[in-house]
């Protein structure tokens, strides 16, 4: 609205969103109801429409009973506004709006009680008509995000299954404590956040992580408030309720992005300021000019000082900005991208380094057995069968990635399993069906007195790809060798392909060793590859490549990146991350998917694009139109802009901005593509 954008945080309440947008169309609708009759009994439809319409009382009266209420009622929203900034000793656009109005309303009433001659009643009605209709609008756009927002309100569900004194109870979900025990059926939505105790299900998350596959839990897994339970019945016990959840926090961040100030904003709105002051100047100016310089009737250089106050009116240069900052983050937010804050919408355009952490980011962060090789007359399933068996009882990351082979495979592992023994940091060992089975690193081989001789070239080439290596023996000696590798996520390809594209510069960092770092950096295409680092020494990789002059974004999802994400210019948090990740980040990708990170930086541009359109249109617009509203072309061109088609040009050029904006959801096309 005019009041200096003061709604800006209520605009991103959903539900004041709708109440606002509705009262300012009300408005609107009943302003232009007055207006049309106001024009055309005034001297504009009199002259430009050829009217005679019947006139029981004289014109100029009937003029101000359809015009009163314009500017008393539906446009009282900015005389209040301009009290209560002039009170605050402040300026802003309710401050010339008001002005612009009350100036022509004001001077129509006195020749009206001195039926001295032509108001300008309908003038200051269009202003009033005009402003409304720019800032319903601008609504109409901002209101799309907050329906968004009500949307995600509306995935928790009015009421929960909770567990009490041993009994099944059901109730609100407002009234759910941390540490309750919640019973949720298939069909059910998580009411809350959680940590699962009993039974397995399937949950799909999409709705919040945006992840298309539904995710299995167990106990001990986390559950998301607003996900809905698809196969089995749980209980979980709940984690974090209210404003914790994953949810709220979502809702808090693009209602907090959208209620802040871009940079580009906060310099619109210091010369807003100046602007009423150049308004307000070059009305007195004019007036001076006309009246006491060039002779002129008090009639005519009123009509050039109120036109050019009313075109001075800085409405668009208001709107330049929020419109963009409301239309790019709840496109942000409709694509599973958070964007904290205006500001750093803005500035995550002027990205020329990302640097991104390996696994769990760029890979899937899941170990998989990629090859599997038998020698000694073992086959490659045989070696997948007895590392599966021989693993069942580890708790190494690298079980389950032999234990989900074999389920690939569709083989029958052999669960008589006696004598495991977990031989740390080199492997297992263990009993099955008789043979002594040995599951471990080269090292562990030859200290059993193993001959690798058979799997050694396998051995070699496997090493050679970075791959983590599973060797196994049965009975003194090898049957084959399995490996493993963190597979690249599909997308990560295509985003480090944009990235380039875009003339940013793509690093990877991990804590892996350099062979199985490089390995992935060169199925990627990335030069800048920082290896072996220790968590606590991340964000000095960071500081070295500011100061290389390079403005750097940290892409991570693990409490380890969290120092990295606050040393970076801009922090992204990928994917369901840890709780650190998200609060450090100024960016929350909620899917893991690397592309993200290039449809963040799409975005941005676009809408720090659409930012700079306005604001260069509506700084042009207001430069050259207030020496024509003062009549610098009139009477050598003939041209003398009424109040009223000053009220009309002043107005379009706020309804081209905000259209403006609302265009920018074009750029959505861009970012489905990549």
């Amino acid at each position: 609205m005019a009041e200096s954008h003061d709604h800006e945080a209520a605009m991103a309440d959903p539900r004041m969103a709708r109440f606002m947008e509705a009262d300012m169309r009300r408005r609107f609708w009943w302003s232009l109801l007055l207006t049309i009759p106001a024009i055309l009994y005034s001297p504009l439809g009199k002259n430009f429409f050829q009217l005679s319409l019947p006139e029981p009382v004289p014109a100029n009266w009937i003029l101000f009973a359809l015009t009163t209420p314009v500017v008393f009622w539906t446009g009282s929203i900015f005389i209040t506004g301009a009290y209560q900034s002039l009170w605050k000793r402040a300026l802003n656009m309710s401050v010339l709006i008001s002005v612009g109005v009350l100036a022509a309303y004001v001077f129509s009433v006195a020749i009206t009680i001195l039926n001295a001659g032509e108001t300008f009643y309908e003038a200051a009605a269009m202003l009033v008509t005009f402003v409304l209709f720019g800032h319903w609008m601008e609504m109409r756009s901002r209101r799309g995000t907050s329906d968004a927002l009500q949307a995600l309100f509306n995935l928790v569900p009015p009421k929960a299954r909770v567990v009490r004194n041993g009994q099944v109870v059901e109730v609100p979900t407002s009234e759910i404590q941390r540490g309750d025990l919640i019973e949720l059926r298939p069909g059910d939505k998580v009411p809350v956040d959680g940590m699962v105790r009993e039974g397995e299900t399937a949950i799909d998350e999409s709705l919040v992580t945006g992840e298309s596959i539904p995710v299995n839990k167990r106990p001990g897994d986390q559950v998301i408030g607003g996900t809905i339970n698809q196969a089995g019945s749980i209980r979980f016990t709940a984690t974090k309720v209210g404003e914790e959840t994953a949810l709220a926090q979502i809702v808090k961040l693009v209602e907090e992005a959208q209620s802040s100030k871009a940079p580009g904003q906060r310099i619109a709105d210091r010369w807003a300021q100046y602007l009423v002051i150049l308004a307000v100047g070059a009305g007195l100016i004019t007036f001076g000019v006309w009246y006491g310089l060039m002779r002129e009737s008090v009639l005519l250089a009123l009509t050039f000082a109120i036109s050019a106050v009313v075109i001075a009116c800085p409405d668009a240069l208001g709107l330049a900005t929020p419109t963009a900052v409301a239309v790019g983050t709840g496109l942000g937010a409709r694509h599973n991208i958070l964007i904290k804050n205006a500001a750093t919408l803005e500035q995550v355009s002027r990205i020329t380094a990302v640097v991104l952490d390996k696994t769990g980011t760029l890979t899937e962060g899941r170990p998989r057995v990629t090859d599997a090789v038998g020698v000694n007359g073992f086959s490659a399933d045989d070696v997948v069968r007895l590392a599966a068996a021989a693993e069942a009882r580890s708790g190494h990351p690298l079980a389950k990635s032999v234990s989900d082979e074999a389920s690939r495979r569709n083989l029958k592992v052999d669960d008589a399993i006696s004598g495991f023994e977990n031989l740390a940091g080199h492997g297992v060992q263990a009993t099955i069906g008789g043979r002594r089975v040995l599951v471990g690193t080269a090292k562990l081989m030859r200290d059993r007195s193993v001959d690798l001789a058979p799997v050694q070239a396998h051995l070699d080439r496997l090493l050679s790809e970075g791959k983590t290596l599973m060797i196994v023996a049965a009975d003194g000696t090898v049957a084959g060798v399995a490996a493993a590798a963190d597979p690249v996520r599909d997308t990560s390809r295509r985003a480090i392909e944009g990235l380039r594209a875009l003339g940013i510069e793509v690093a990877v960092i991990t804590g892996d060793n350099r062979q199985t770092a490089e390995t992935v950096a060169k199925q990627l295409g990335i030069s800048r590859v920082f290896s072996e680092v220790l968590p606590e020494q991340k964000s000095e990789y960071v500081k070295r490549l500011q100061r290389e002059a390079k403005f750097v974004a940290m892409v991570g999802d693990g409490v380890n990146d969290a120092p990295a994400l606050a040393q970076a210019d801009i922090g992204i948090a990928i994917g369901a991350g840890t709780d650190v990740a998200i609060e450090t980040a100024d960016v929350v990708l909620m899917r893991s998917d690397p592309a993200d990170v290039l449809r963040a930086i799409y975005l941005s541009k676009a809408t720090v694009g659409k930012m700079r359109q306005n604001l260069f249109w509506a700084s042009f617009y207001n430069i050259l139109a207030i020496p024509i509203a003062a009549g610098v072309l009139y009477p050598q061109f003939g041209i003398m802009l009424r109040p009223e088609w000053a009220a009309l040009l002043m107005s379009a050029s706020s309804i081209i901005v905000a259209t403006n904006a609302v265009l920018l959801k074009r750029a959505e096309r861009r970012l489905v593509a990549v």
